[in-house]
C-alpha cells in the first residue's frame, strides 16, 4: 500500500511538473508575441523609387533606425504612403533587421485631354475634373472626374451623356489621360404634374418654380432642363409661396422626377399637403429686457390682425424689432416670434418676445464657393460684420439680399463654433450662376412717323468682373432710327449702399417733318431710405441738331387752288433753308405733289407748322438739368408683378447752363392685385400727370410733353394734344388713368408665356403757351379721351411682346387714332 502512494505521488508530482511547464512554456509565448511584432528596425531599405527620393519616402513612413516597430505602426506607414498619392502600391516587409519599403510610383500625367464634347468647353471641363497635368495620376480619381464630367452635362440636359477615360503612356513614366464623351442628346422635362394642390391649379403654381416643361420655343431656353438642385430650390419656393398666402402647415409629401429612358424624357411629380388656410389673430410684442417699451414698438409691426398669414411679413417684423431694438442700445436683444394656432377659427395669434440673447460676437465671416464673385461683393450685404454681436434675423436677411442679387444659384447661411464659446463663425456657401446676357430682340414699333419694324442687340453683365456691377452696351436700328447706349452701375459707391452710375447716349431719328440727331448723358446716384423707398438724383446733359429734311425745290401755289409753281428768288429756284417760309410740298420730277420725304400728299395747301420750323431753326439745341426722384416700390416681381405698388414722383430742372429754362414735374403710380389665386387673374390701376413750366423765356416746342398711345392706347404716338396744321406740337400738362386686367389664356400651355388682357384707358395732354401769336393751333384746352380694349402678351426669348387692339371711346376731330398697335413693350 506504501509503494502504491508512493507512485500516487510520483504520478501526481509529475504531472504538476507537467502543468508548471505548459503555463511556463503560454508564459513565454506571451512575453514573445510582442517581442516578435515589436522588432528594432535597424536600416530603412526603398526599392522601386525613380522619381520619388528614398530619403522622402522613409520620412514619410515615420519610422526611424533603432525602433521598435509593431505591425500596427507598419500598416499606419503603408497608409500614409498611399494617402500621398504619388504610389499606385506599396509593400512593407521584415528582412532581418531592415525594414524593406517595396512602392510602385503613379505615373505623372502629362496632359488632360477631352475628346467629342461640343456643348461644354475644355475650359469648362477643367475646372470641373481634379486631375491635372504634372500631378500625380490616380486611377480612383480619375474615375470620379468620369462621374464629375457627366453631372455637369446633366446640368446642361444631357442625362444619357457616356463619359470614359483612358490612359496614354508618353516618355518618362508620363501619361496623357483622355476623356472621351459622347455628349447624346438633351433630355428635357416633358410634363411636370402636382398632386393634392387644391388652392391652386397645377398652371398657378408652374409660374412659382423655375423648373419649365419643353415648349414650342424650348430651343432657346434652359429651364425646361432637369436638374435636382434646381428641384430643391423649386421646393422651398412652393414653401414659401404656400407659406405667405396662410398655408402655414404646408408640406411637400414628395418631389419625383422619372426618367424615360427610351424617350429621353422626364417626368416630374410634385407631392403636396396644403393644409388649413390661416389668417392672423392677436398680435402683442412682450419684452422681458429692462428699458425696452413694447408699446412703442407697435410701429414696426408688418402683421396685422385679421389679415391673410404670410411667414413673410412675420420675417420683415422680426428685422424690423430687430433693428428698432438694437438702435436703442440693446445688441444683444433677441425677438423671438410664438405662434399660437386656433384650430376652430383658423387663426394664428403672434406674440413677439424680445429676450436678453447670449452675448456672441461674430468672430469672421467666411465665404466658399466663389470662384468669379469677390469676396466683399458677398460681405457688404451683411449689416452685421466681424466682431459685432451676432444676430440670427440680421443674418438671414443678408441671405435673402444674397439671393436678389440673381449671380448665385443657391445660397446657404450656416454657422460654425469660434474659437471661443462666445465666438461664432458665419459660413456663407455660394453656387455660382452665368450673370451675362447677349440678346437680340425684334418687333414692329407705332411709333407714328417712325413706324416699321425695329431691332435690338444688347449686352449685358450683372457682375462685372465679380465686383457686383452693372454694365449695358445696345445699339438699336428701325427704318427711320437708330440709337446707341452704355450704362454702367456700381451699387455700393464709396463703399456704402449707394447706386452711382452713368448712361451715354446717340440716336437719330428721321420723320416727315425733321430729322434729329440726340446726343447725351447722365450721371446718377441712388440712395435707398428704407427697404421700400428710394431717393434718386442725377445730373442731365443733352444736345439736339435738327434737320429740317427739305434740301429740295420750294413749289406753292400762287392762288388758292392753282397748280403749284416754282418758288423763284430774282429769277432762281430757291431751296428750302431756316427763316424761309416753307410750304411742306412741292412738285416732283415726275409731276406728282410729294412731301418732303418724297411721299404723295393729298393736299397741295398743306404746310409743316411754324411753331416746329422755327424750334428747328433753333439747331443745336442744349439741355442741362438736374432731376430727382422719390421711389416707393413693394412690387413682388420686378417683371411679371401680381402684388405692390410702385409710386414716383419727381422733378427736373434745366438751365443749369446750356439753352433750355425749364421746371418739369412728373409722377405716376401702379397698383398690382391677384384677383384670383387660384386662375392667376391679376388687377392693375395705374395714374399719372406732369407739368412743364419755362423759368425763363417762352417754352420751347421740342421741350412740351408728347403724348399718345403710351396714355391712352387707339391713338398714334403723339397722336393727341395741341396740334398746328395737323402736326403735333406737344403740351404743357397731361394726366392719365388706366384699369388692365391680365389672365392666362384657356387652352393653351403657360409655359408659352401668353397672357390676355382686357383694358379701358382716359387721359388728356393740353396747354400751350402762344407768345409768339402763332395761328391755327388747336387741341390746347382740356379735352378728355378715353378707349377700351383688348391685348395680347408673349413673354418671349426675344422679350415681352404685346400685340394691343383698342377702340377709342373719346376723341377730337383732329386726333390720329390708331385701333391697332404691336411692338416690344412693358407697361407700369
Amino acid at each position: 500500500m506504501k509503494a502504491g502512494t508512493k507512485l500516487l505521488r510520483a504520478m501526481s508530482a509529475a504531472a504538476l511538473s507537467s502543468t508548471v511547464l505548459a503555463v511556463s512554456a503560454v508564459s513565454l509565448q506571451m512575453v514573445d508575441i510582442p517581442a516578435a511584432h515589436a522588432q528594432a528596425v535597424s536600416n530603412i531599405q526603398v526599392q522601386g523609387n525613380t522619381r520619388v527620393d528614398a530619403e522622402t519616402v522613409r520620412n514619410l513612413t515615420q519610422i526611424t533606425p533603432g525602433q521598435n516597430v509593431s505591425a500596427a505602426q507598419i500598416d499606419a506607414a503603408v497608409t500614409r504612403l498611399f494617402a500621398t498619392g504619388l504610389f499606385s502600391d506599396v509593400r512593407i516587409s521584415r528582412s532581418g533587421g531592415t525594414l524593406v519599403v517595396q512602392v510602385d510610383e503613379n505615373q505623372i500625367v502629362n496632359e488632360v485631354l477631352f475628346q467629342g464634347n461640343r456643348r461644354l468647353q475644355t475650359e469648362q471641363l477643367e475646372a470641373t475634373v481634379q486631375t491635372s497635368s504634372r500631378s500625380a495620376y490616380n486611377a480612383s480619381t480619375a474615375q470620379a472626374d468620369v462621374e464629375a464630367i457627366r453631372a455637369a452635362y446633366s446640368r446642361t440636359g444631357r442625362s444619357d451623356a457616356v463619359v470614359s477615360v483612358q490612359t496614354v503612356p508618353v516618355e518618362g513614366n508620363r501619361v496623357n489621360v483622355v476623356f472621351e464623351i459622347n455628349e447624346g442628346d438633351r433630355t428635357r422635362i416633358e410634363q411636370i404634374n402636382f398632386v393634392g394642390n387644391n388652392a391652386f391649379g397645377d398652371g398657378r403654381l408652374k409660374e412659382v418654380i423655375s423648373l419649365r416643361e419643353t415648349g414650342l420655343f424650348g430651343f432657346l431656353q434652359r429651364s425646361d432642363i432637369y436638374d435636382e438642385d434646381r428641384l430643391r430650390a423649386d421646393e422651398e419656393a412652393l414653401r414659401r409661396f404656400y407659406y405667405n398666402r396662410g398655408f402655414a402647415d404646408f408640406r411637400i409629401v414628395s418631389s419625383v422626377a422619372e426618367l424615360d429612358a427610351e424617350q429621353n424624357q422626364y417626368f416630374v411629380t410634385i407631392t403636396v399637403d396644403e393644409g388649413e388656410r390661416y389668417s392672423f389673430g392677436n398680435i402683442a410684442i412682450d419684452s422681458t429686457v429692462a428699458g425696452i417699451d413694447a408699446q412703442s414698438l407697435n410701429d414696426e409691426l408688418e402683421t396685422q390682425a385679421g389679415s391673410t398669414y404670410s411667414a413673410e411679413k412675420v420675417e420683415d417684423t422680426l428685422v424690423n424689432l430687430t433693428n428698432a431694438v438694437a438702435a436703442q442700445g440693446y445688441a444683444f436683444a433677441q425677438v423671438t416670434p410664438r405662434g399660437n394656432r386656433d384650430f376652430a377659427t383658423n387663426t394664428i395669434s403672434i406674440d413677439y418676445v424680445i429676450d436678453e440673447g447670449p452675448r456672441a460676437y461674430i468672430e469672421r465671416i467666411e465665404v466658399r464657393g466663389n470662384t468669379k464673385t469677390r469676396d466683399y461683393v458677398i460681405r457688404r450685404e451683411f449689416d452685421v460684420s466681424e466682431g459685432d454681436a451676432f444676430n440670427q434675423v440680421l443674418v438671414q436677411r443678408a441671405r435673402q439680399r444674397l439671393e436678389a442679387l440673381r449671380f448665385f444659384e443657391r445660397v446657404n447661411v450656416s454657422t460654425a463654433p469660434g474659437s471661443q464659446p462666445d465666438r461664432v463663425i458665419v459660413v456663407v456657401q455660394v453656387v455660382e450662376q452665368a450673370t451675362g446676357e447677349f440678346s437680340v430682340g425684334g418687333g414692329y414699333s407705332t411709333g407714328g412717323e417712325n413706324a416699321g419694324p425695329v431691332a435690338e442687340v444688347s449686352v449685358t453683365e450683372r457682375n462685372f468682373l465679380g465686383r457686383g456691377q452693372f454694365v449695358r452696351v445696345s445699339a438699336g436700328f428701325g427704318e427711320d432710327s437708330s440709337n446707341y447706349s452704355l450704362a454702367f452701375t456700381e451699387p455700393y459707391f464709396l463703399g456704402r449702399r449707394l447706386a452711382a452710375g452713368f448712361d451715354l447716349y446717340r440716336s437719330e431719328n428721321s420723320s416727315q417733318s425733321y430729322d434729329i440727331e440726340r446726343l447725351g448723358g447722365s450721371l446718377r446716384i441712388a440712395a435707398p431710405i428704407t427697404e421700400d423707398v428710394t431717393a434718386q438724383l442725377a445730373y442731365n446733359y443733352k444736345q439736339e441738331t435738327f434737320g429740317d429734311n427739305t434740301g429740295v425745290q420750294l413749289f406753292e401755289p400762287r392762288n388758292p387752288g392753282d397748280p403749284l409753281v416754282p418758288v423763284l428768288d430774282n429769277g432762281n429756284p430757291l431751296f428750302s433753308t431756316c427763316g424761309t417760309p416753307n410750304p411742306a410740298a412741292y412738285r416732283d420730277q415726275f409731276g406728282n405733289v410729294v412731301d418732303f420725304n418724297g411721299r404723295p400728299v393729298t393736299s397741295p395747301n398743306f404746310t409743316r407748322s411754324p411753331i416746329i420750323n422755327d424750334a428747328i431753326c433753333d439747331s443745336p439745341y442744349s439741355t442741362s438739368s438736374i432731376s430727382y426722384a422719390l421711389t416707393y416700390n413693394t412690387l413682388d416681381n420686378q417683371n411679371d408683378p401680381r402684388d405692390g405698388l410702385f409710386l414716383q414722383a419727381g422733378q427736373e430742372i434745366a438751365g443749369i447752363g446750356g439753352d433750355a429754362q425749364f421746371l418739369r414735374s412728373t409722377g405716376r403710380g401702379s397698383f398690382f392685385s391677384l384677383l384670383s389665386e387660384e386662375y392667376d387673374i391679376v388687377s392693375q390701376l395705374s395714374a399719372g400727370g406732369g407739368n412743364v413750366t419755362a423759368l425763363g423765356d417762352d417754352l420751347r416746342v421740342f421741350d412740351n410733353f408728347f403724348r399718345g398711345q403710351d396714355i391712352v392706347r387707339g391713338f398714334e404716338y403723339q397722336g393727341i394734344g395741341p396740334r398746328q396744321n395737323g402736326v403735333a406740337i406737344g403740351g404743357e400738362n397731361f394726366v392719365n388713368a388706366s384699369a388692365e386686367v391680365t389672365f392666362p389664356l384657356p387652352l393653351i400651355s403657360r409655359d408659352l408665356g401668353f397672357r390676355g388682357a382686357a383694358f379701358a384707358d382716359a387721359g388728356s395732354l393740353w396747354g400751350f403757351d402762344n407768345a409768339g401769336g402763332y395761328q391755327d393751333i388747336v387741341g390746347d384746352d382740356f379735352a378728355l379721351r378715353a378707349s377700351a380694349g383688348v391685348g395680347l402678351i408673349w413673354a418671349s426669348p426675344f422679350g415681352p411682346l404685346r400685340v394691343n387692339y383698342a377702340i377709342p371711346l373719346a376723341e377730337e376731330d383732329f386726333d390720329e387714332t390708331q385701333e391697332f398697335s404691336f411692338g416690344i413693350s412693358s407697361r407700369f
